[in-house]
């Protein structure tokens, strides 16, 4: 039941016309720069995708995250990080603001998206998918905090989803396993 109001609700957030996106490779995003971005550019990499905020108790993740793009890109590894204002105004920023953030602070050379809703009536239609595919705690579907992580292996599959205190590094192990298959 839950998924089919999960999906009642996913087709309502679509424009008219367009067919509802049924796997992970069907959605897409906007850039941190504005362009729009298919989430199949991505097929056949394992992926990480985050929501990240500048002003959290957790914001340090993201020299954890930035090393593991280092240490993984070249294999097929790919991180997405959606800023998101909804957790204490920990992403009060702009965009470019954002950006500059992330790039000076932790050296960021990861993906970056535009900001955007990840619970809520706004929530953008990739989360809600996300959401529905790996639950939370005691099968919660809405996000908790900032830099939740949801890991994606290279057929598009949803594997498994991290909570804001799982350390990047904590990873590791996982996106090593999903890149050698």
């Amino acid at each position: 039941m839950i998924k089919l109001w999960l999906t009642f609700l996913l087709t309502l957030t679509l424009n008219a016309g367009e067919p509802m996106p049924k796997h992970f490779y069907d959605f897409s995003a906007t850039s941190i720069s504005g362009e729009k971005v298919s989430m199949a550019d991505y097929k056949n990499k394992v992926i990480l995708i985050v929501n990240v905020a500048s002003k959290c108790s957790f914001t340090p993740q993201y020299e954890g995250l930035e090393q593991l793009y280092k240490t993984y890109h070249a294999q097929g590894f790919e991180i997405l990080g959606f800023p998101s204002n909804q957790f204490g105004n920990q992403e009060p920023g702009t965009e470019k603001e954002i950006q500059n953030f992330c790039k000076v602070n932790f050296g960021v050379t990861f993906p970056l998206f535009e900001k955007i809703d990840v619970n809520g009536d706004n929530t953008h239609p990739l989360y809600i998918f996300l959401k529905s595919e790996a639950t939370g705690f005691l099968g919660s579907e809405s996000i908790k905090w900032n830099f939740t992580k949801f890991l994606i292996d290279k057929k598009g599959n949803i594997i498994d989803r991290y909570g804001s205190a799982t350390k990047p590094e904590k990873i590791a192990t996982d996106i090593e396993k999903l890149l050698k298959l």
